[in-house]
């Protein structure tokens, strides 16, 4: 048997009261408040169950099992718990005292499909026009950031963006808790490790990226940028290594260059922010910004905008290429919404057809030169 197997096995037990919720495929996150309370969120709106845990020991084996299936370690003096489950889940737990209402674990299920952008379009997240341009953006090497909100989709829309990147690349993933699945061959994963009681043993996402730049990369796909490594990621864009891809909280793209500048300063290497704003500036040429509508329960793609630099006075440009707009709703209450054009070309519309994708330009034949 297998270490897969025995650690599924063991966690299927230690997780019985939600089983039934981790086999449910129209449930996409569970949220346990403490062993009596447990919350699911089903199509983008939250439930309060019946299921509980048998008492707080309970809950806290099943969290020591899932620490002991990544090799990571919780207790009273590191109380914050970031891992996966076999099946790819991802998993966040809080300890008491810091959780005040008893343990909290939360878990990201994790989708056995690939998403792919025709799934976007069909769920009402991204129109056919929207796609086409983010595919020829993607196979042109531009430096995206996908920006939202917490729950707004963002690591699925990186993986569905992914898909665009030709089979022939050289692809590394750099994640803190394993989540992005590639269709690409030769993709490498990267996973960041926590240190032990006496600060041994862990890698950080910053280090992983230092080494990903040593294994000839032709992209560098960070699932979320949180510290200092953001700095390393803005200056590997700035030095050649093109079509980078990542994601960063933020409720509009103007506000994502703001974090990446931000926590490129929390780097160890100091920097005045003016050069931090600069490189940020000249590095990404691309937001996509993710929205999460509380009324039904949707996540949309709201914006797409360009980077133009910096004005006179030191503060981005940001210029949209696309707007959502809503146009009422369907007959299952969904919002319906439609992401256009707004009539801008981007700075680099010459380069489709000058690196000979006039083939795939169909829909989008407006936006190029």
């Amino acid at each position: 048997m297998s270490r897969e197997a025995v650690f599924e096995a063991s966690l299927g037990y230690f997780l019985t009261p939600i089983r039934h919720f981790l086999q449910d495929d129209t449930i996409t996150e569970i949220m346990i408040n403490g062993f009596r309370e447990v919350y699911v969120e089903r199509r983008g709106r939250l439930e309060r169950t019946d299921a509980a845990f048998p008492s707080h020991d309970a809950l806290l084996s099943a969290v020591h099992n899932v620490a002991q299936y990544v090799g990571r370690e919780i207790d009273e003096n590191r109380p914050i718990l970031d891992a996966r489950l076999p099946d790819g889940s991802r998993v966040h737990v809080v300890l008491p005292p810091s959780a005040r209402r008893g343990i909290y674990f939360t878990i990201r299920k994790f989708s056995r499909d690939i998403f792919t952008l025709d799934d976007l379009i069909r769920l009402g997240s991204l129109s056919p026009i929207a796609k086409e341009f983010l595919e020829l953006c993607i196979r042109l090497k531009k430096n995206t950031i996908v920006a939202g909100g917490t729950g707004t989709g963002k690591t699925s829309l990186l993986n569905a963006l992914s898909t665009a990147i030709p089979d022939e690349e050289r692809i590394v993933v750099i994640e803190d808790s394993s989540e992005l699945r590639l269709a690409q061959p030769h993709t490498l994963y990267l996973e960041s490790q926590q240190a032990d009681t006496h600060g041994r043993g862990g890698v950080t996402i910053r280090q992983l990226f230092i080494a990903s730049l040593r294994m000839r990369p032709d992209r560098i796909l960070v699932g979320e940028v949180r510290g200092g490594e953001a700095l390393d990621m803005v200056q590997s864009m700035l030095s050649g290594h093109a079509g980078s891809l990542t994601t960063v909280h933020a409720t509009s793209p103007r506000d994502a260059l703001t974090r990446l500048e931000t926590l490129s300063l929390m780097s160890d290497v100091e920097i005045p922010v003016y050069v931090a704003r600069a490189q940020v500036a000249s590095a990404i040429q691309l937001v996509v910004q993710l929205s999460r509508f509380s009324e039904d329960g949707s996540r949309k793609i709201t914006r797409i905008a360009e980077v133009l630099g910096l004005d006179a006075n030191n503060q981005y440009q940001v210029r949209d290429l696309f707007v959502s707009r809503m146009k009422g709703r369907a007959a299952n209450g969904r919002l319906l919404a439609d992401l256009q054009p707004v009539g801008q070309k981007p700075v680099f519309a010459a380069e489709a057809r000058e690196y000979g994708m006039d083939d795939a330009i169909q829909l989008t034949t407006a936006l190029w030169d």
